[in-house]
């Protein structure tokens, strides 16, 4: 850790909901010798607080307005159907202090929390996934004009503790973000559920039918992480003319799973820009 702390290198962070996902993102800055007293955890229920607080050493409060008083970026990890009411309630604060303000909530656009903060925010939006959880998270980042070079550089700094973080040019591509990696890793689940069926039906046992599924998922990503050929020339590597995995992947094939998956995660982001019209009306 750097001996001297000021507010460039280290600015004070206020999570207004300090859940899980806070507590990703909070657990992976401190693990890089983010200091623990420079962030803010906030909520309703004292004792979990405290429990916060006693894991990670930061500071907490139930006073949201006293901690992103405190701050210089304030993330707002609350449920996407309570940003309205939260929002609002901070809106003097933040029209005063004039934080960097951090939203990792599906389906609120940037327009929306701008009008419910006061106007004229500097704003990001990102989406993190469930996988930040073990500091593998995959993350894409929108800024709005309002945000300084600097500041892009704290949020990115932020999400990149968990995983890696990408931006996108326009608000739009969140929807597709949320497509592809906010909603993804229910989908490798799904697959994995599949298969692991699929192993005790031929005779597996549970178990070893699990291990097995979850240790190829494993090593199939990080083959692909670090190979320098396309996921798809890395399924050819492994079809073998007439073999037993070409047989596999022909029945995917014929059963339309490009298809499938590309109707499906439309589907997510349909709901995404639902959700933007839903919860965006005063």
């Amino acid at each position: 850790m750097n001996n001297s702390v000021n507010d460039k290198e280290y600015p004070v962070l206020a999570f207004i909901g300090a859940g899980n996902m806070a507590q990703a993102i909070m657990g992976g800055l401190i693990a890089q010798g983010y200091p623990p007293e420079r962030i803010w955890g906030t909520g309703r229920d004292q004792s979990r607080l405290d429990a916060v607080r006693d894991r990670w050493g930061i500071q907490v409060s139930t006073d949201n307005q006293h901690a992103v008083q405190a701050a210089q970026v304030v993330v707002l990890s609350v449920k996407p159907q309570m940003m309205q009411a939260l929002a609002r309630s901070l809106a003097e604060t933040v029209q005063q202090s004039k934080p960097l303000v951090i939203s990792v909530a599906a389906g609120i656009s940037a327009a929306s929390l701008e009008r419910w903060l006061g106007g004229r925010v500097a704003l990001v939006r990102c989406m993190p996934n469930t996988p930040s959880l073990v500091q593998c998270g995959a993350s894409g980042l929108f800024a709005n004009p309002q945000v300084s070079q600097e500041q892009r550089r704290q949020a990115e700094q932020l999400l990149a503790a968990v995983g890696i973080a990408l931006w996108v040019e326009t608000e739009a591509l969140i929807d597709a973000v949320i497509a592809v990696s906010g909603s993804g890793p229910a989908y490798y689940f799904m697959l994995m559920e599949s298969m692991i069926a699929a192993g005790e039906a031929q005779g597996l046992s549970r178990e070893v039918s699990t291990q097995l599924t979850l240790q190829t998922a494993l090593g199939a990503a990080k083959m692909a992480l670090a190979s320098d050929v396309e996921p798809a020339e890395l399924r050819r590597r492994v079809c073998s003319p007439n073999g037993t995995t070409e047989q596999a992947v022909l029945r995917f094939e014929q059963g339309g799973l490009s298809a499938l998956v590309a109707e499906a995660m439309g589907a997510c982001a349909d709901r995404g820009r639902a959700m933007a019209v839903e919860l965006g009306n005063d």
